[in-house]
Order: C-alpha cells, then structure tokens, then sequence
C-alpha cells in the first residue's frame, strides 16, 4: 500500500496567526508527476502565478510526485518552501490514478481539481471548470477538446486515436460525455468521497471509469471547451496505454452492461465486440503505418486485433468460460483471420493499382469498409465452425 509523506509550507497568513490552523481551501489543484524535473518548476511557477493573479477562490496546488527517481521530488519540495498555499505529496508507488485517488481522498478543499503537468489545457478554462462545482450546479466537470468551442493543436495520430476511443466508449458503455482522457478535471470533494471507493483502476484508465461511475449514479458533468496544445515531449506510451484502456473498457462492460441470450444476444455481443475491434484495428493501422509498409502495418493490426477479437467472442458471445478447446479456437480463429487478411490485402492491392500513392486517410477508409466485410464473415464461422455449440459444449465431470 502506498503511504504519502506531505510537504505543507507555512504562509505569510498562518505566520501571522500563530496558533490556528488556516482554513480549507475552496479548490486543491493536484498536479501528477512523475520524473518530470525538466518541467516541474516552470509549470508550477506559471500555475501558481496565474492563480495568484486571476482566480477568485482560495487554492492548494498539491504536486503529487510517483516515486521519481530523478529529483523531482527535491524540486517538488523546494516549490513547497518556497510558494504559499504550495504542497508535496511522495507516493512510493507510479499510477497517475494512485496519485490522484490518495491526495483527493485525503484533501480538505471543497472542490478537488487535477491538470497535467505541461499544462497543454490553457488556464483560463480554470474557472469555468470549477466555478459550476462550488455553486452546486454540477458535480464534476472535465475539459474537453471535443466538443464545439474547443481549440486544439495536435498531430493527426493521437487526434484520431482519441476520437476512436471515445467513440468506443459511447458505443460499448453508452457514454454521453465528450472527452474522458483530457487531463484536466474536478469535482465535488463529497462525491469524490462516494466514488473513489468503486474505481478500481489506478493508472490512467482512473478518469474514464471515475466518469463512467459518476454518469450511471446520475451526477451532473459539466464539459468546459477548452484550448489545448500537444506537448512535444510526452512520453505517454500511446499504444499501451490504448491496450490498458481497451481493457478496462470491457471490464467495466462485462461487469454492467445487462447481457442478452439466444441469437439475438449473440449478434449484440458480436456487433459490440466487432466495432471495438474495428476501431482498434484502424488506431493500431494508424499507429504502424507511420514505421512499416501498409501491407505489413494491415497484416500486424488485424493479426493483433483478430486474437483479442477471437478470446473476447469466446468469452462473452458465446459464453466459453473453461479452458478446453483454447488453442484449437485461436487456431481456428487464426485460419478465420487469414480469410479476413486475404480479403483485407486484396482490396489494399486493389487501391494501390487504382491510385499510384493513396492519402493514408483514404487506405484507412478503403480497409475500414473491407474490415467490415470480414467481420461479417468472422461472425459466421464462429459461430457455424469454431465455437458451435455442439463442439463447444463444455466439459461435464461426474
């Protein structure tokens, strides 16, 4: 279990009224970080000045460092020292969901907030994100640089990636807020209290599914449109993070979506499951074809998707929860996915002897449509060859 060492300084106000503790502050800003000593003290600076200057209500910044190892912490302290109403948090543990699940339970504030540490969200969406939460018009509040009045520089990549999994999650989980991953949320400090005891997740599918909780318990989210600007130098791994997200998207789906029985059931299964699979082949495409050829880059994305695809209609399409018959399901599935590669490289070569060198989103589009294809053909063998019922039936011990 983590434990937090806290940094609190001393302002120039507890200084002068010695004995009495200061009052909790309106809003604790936390700020995550994790190895970011290039970064931290500029950011923190500009933060706290900005908040100095321009924001209306009492604040804490608390900059919650994940076991750095590369003296942010040292720096985080010093900030502490050094800026009233400035604080430092050490967890021994990574997570930027661990970070943010141990300050905001502990905080005193009424309204708890986090940005990222490169603040690429522009500050002066900071009022109009918690503002709402301490008139008790909203319960939480996130920034969103996908909904109209939004500004937004940043390259095509993560651009379509971040629209594609939004997307899944209004599709498999029946979202309705725009934005889950922008970092740059807050909320009610007593719904806080009620939720963060139900988020499993500690790293950064934390956010997505904090929303999906506060969305199904009926609390009000108020979206901000807010101006933001990629940071060059993020180091977030785009495509294991993608995985991890992807995951926890049917963990939560597994464990609230009601599930349908009969042929029917099996086809909503199968539709949901496919367009995730869809979706992920196109970001995953997306991703490698920036570093491989498109034959290659089609070939490695359907080749990935087509396992996780098979394994998740094993479990939940088809209700195959024993171990029996895996591998020869997979092979199967494999055999399954060398039709659809067949069907998905032949309509690629087809492009590419129509049109000398096609733009890369109309290869995406002209695979998007044959994968779609194939996704139709994959739901009859499963179901008629690779997981028929007959064959598939489980294992009876006597």
């Amino acid at each position: 279990m983590s434990t937090a060492r806290l940094q609190r300084p001393a302002s120039p106000e507890q200084a002068a009224v010695t004995g009495l503790a200061p009052p909790p502050p309106a809003v604790d800003i936390v700020v995550p970080v994790y190895n970011e000593a290039g970064a931290l003290s500029a950011s923190v600076t500009r933060l706290y000045a900005y908040l100095v200057q321009h924001f209306p209500f009492t604040f804490r910044v608390t900059i919650a460092d994940n076991g750095s190892t590369d003296g942010t912490w040292e720096l985080a302290t010093e900030l502490a020292r050094q800026l009233p109403h400035v604080r430092a948090v050490r967890l021994d543990e990574s997570g930027r969901g661990r970070a943010l699940h141990a300050v905001w339970s502990a905080s005193d504030a009424e309204v708890l907030a986090y940005m990222d540490v490169d603040l690429s969200t522009g500050l002066s969406a900071l009022l109009p994100l918690v503002a709402p939460l301490l008139s008790g018009h909203s319960d939480l509040a996130i920034g969103s640089r996908l909904t109209r009045g939004a500004r937004v520089s940043r390259g095509p990549k993560r651009e379509v990636i971040s629209r594609i999994y939004n997307r899944i999650l209004h599709i498999v989980l029946r979202t309705r807020f725009s934005d889950a991953q922008c970092g740059f949320k807050a909320i009610r400090a007593d719904r806080a209290r009620m939720l963060l005891p139900l988020v499993e997740d500690r790293a950064w599918f934390f956010d997505t599914e904090l929303l999906v909780l506060a969305e199904r318990s009926g609390l009000r989210i108020h979206e901000v449109p807010v101006d933001w600007v990629e940071d060059p130098d993020s180091r977030v791994d785009i495509v294991s993070t993608a995985v991890a997200d992807l995951r926890g998207v049917l963990r939560l789906a597994r464990g609230r979506l009601p599930r349908q029985s009969g042929f029917g059931g099996q086809v909503a299964r199968f539709a949901g499951i496919g367009v995730v699979s869809t979706l992920a082949y196109i970001a995953l495409f997306a991703v490698l074809r920036g570093a491989l050829a498109p034959q290659a880059a089609n070939a490695l994305a359907l080749l990935v998707t087509a396992v996780l695809n098979t394994a998740a209609n094993r479990h939940f399409t088809f209700a195959i929860r024993h171990g029996r018959h895996m591998l020869r399901h997979q092979l199967q599935g494999l055999i399954v996915f060398g039709l659809a590669l067949a069907l998905t490289s032949g309509t690629l070569a087809g492009l590419h002897g129509l049109v000398a060198q096609p733009a890369r989103l109309l290869e995406i589009a002209v695979l998007t449509f044959a994968n779609l294809l194939a996704t139709v053909l994959r739901f009859t063998l499963l179901r008629a060859w690779v997981f028929n019922a007959r064959r598939a039936a489980p294992e009876v011990v006597r």
